[in-house]
């Protein structure tokens, strides 16, 4: 795992946690990973962090398995619990209204792999290809921004009255010229009309009110059954994949140590944003945090090798369990600091 700041607050958290996937020793057993990519503030990623885990534990626990069902309640059940703190807070800080994140998820178990998502983060699997030896990318999660076609095509049908539902602002495209995304947490201030209004801030008010939601907190959730050729994932925020092909990633995984991966991502996606802006990675590293999202987001790896060590003692009981953090303080000025070895 390794994070990288640029905004004045760091808005990425992540987690990774192997052992039981229940509230019980027996499991069902595996392991977690999320990669939550807050934006107008840190506290809907925090949240998510907070909360997401010990959700998806409890639905595990009831329905004794992993299935998507089960994610899909933890999900929901994440976006009911943030609601209801954006109300509590809502007198004394409107703005943690538009605040929220995107949500990407994978779960490992039983030989198969979940991948949840929503919003622009990214999962990406390097799987050995038998006949050449070489290492493919194949991106697994789907994502909601409306820079893709295929997004804004979505929005369109599913608010076909609304002509300025995605509008092409400053050569970006934005969902009512706000935010890129379409599917997050939070965000209140586009589910809730109640929470578009006074005192909010006046650029995040619409005009017109709204009758249904217009962002979704629907995750799209994808199962893959682990191959003998799958080498490895990549999770990332988007900070990563703004200067990183998902080939491009995977290349840099297959050809180095396992260890220290994920750092390594990081610092190719920051010499690439200093490429970007013809300056050296040596002065984009003294550029302080807050002017440095100029050049590059909040950036968060995590890299899972598939092997016995994830796939198997993941899978057993007398496996010890495994619980990680990233981006739970603020991280000094002018650092790429890892939060854990990959």
């Amino acid at each position: 795992m390794a994070v990288v700041q640029a905004n004045n607050l760091l808005e990425d958290q992540s987690q990774i946690e192997s052992g039981s996937l229940s509230t019980l020793e027996s499991g069902p057993l595996g392991t977690f990973v999320g990669i939550y990519d807050g934006h107008g503030g840190p506290e809907t990623s925090r949240y998510i962090n907070d909360h997401l885990f010990q959700h998806l534990k409890r639905f595990a626990t009831e329905q004794q398995s992993m299935s998507v069902d089960v994610i899909k309640k933890a999900y929901q059940a994440t976006e009911e619990g943030f609601f209801s703190v954006v109300a509590k807070q809502w007198p004394m800080k409107p703005q943690i209204a538009a605040v929220g994140s995107c949500c990407l998820v994978g779960v490992v178990c039983n030989g198969t792999l979940y991948i949840a998502n929503l919003g622009d983060s990214r999962a990406v699997l390097g799987r050995r290809v038998k006949a050449t030896g070489e290492v493919l990318a194949i991106q697994l999660s789907s994502e909601h921004n409306v820079g893709i076609e295929s997004v804004r095509q979505e929005m369109r049908s599913l608010h076909p009255d609304d002509s300025h539902i995605v509008v092409l602002k400053y050569n970006v495209w934005r969902v009512k010229g706000l935010i890129q995304i379409s599917r997050s947490i939070g965000d209140v201030y586009l589910k809730k009309p109640e929470f578009n209004r006074e005192p909010l801030y006046q650029r995040f008010r619409l005009r017109e009110t709204f009758r249904k939601p217009i962002l979704s907190s629907e995750p799209s959730i994808s199962m893959h059954e682990l191959q003998p050729y799958d080498q490895f994932i990549i999770f990332a925020s988007d900070g990563l994949w703004e200067h990183l092909s998902n080939q491009d990633a995977v290349d840099i995984v297959q050809k180095h140590p396992r260890n220290g991966s994920a750092r390594r991502l990081v610092k190719a996606a920051l010499l690439e944003a200093a490429k970007k802006r013809e300056m050296r990675y040596t002065d984009l590293k003294k550029i302080e945090r807050g002017v440095r999202r100029h050049f590059h987001d909040d950036i968060t790896v995590v890299v899972v090798f598939l092997d016995s060590n994830l796939v198997s003692k993941a899978s057993s009981a007398n496996s010890p369990s495994l619980s990680l953090r990233g981006g739970g303080v603020n991280l000094p000025a002018k650092t790429l600091a890892p939060c854990a070895p990959t």
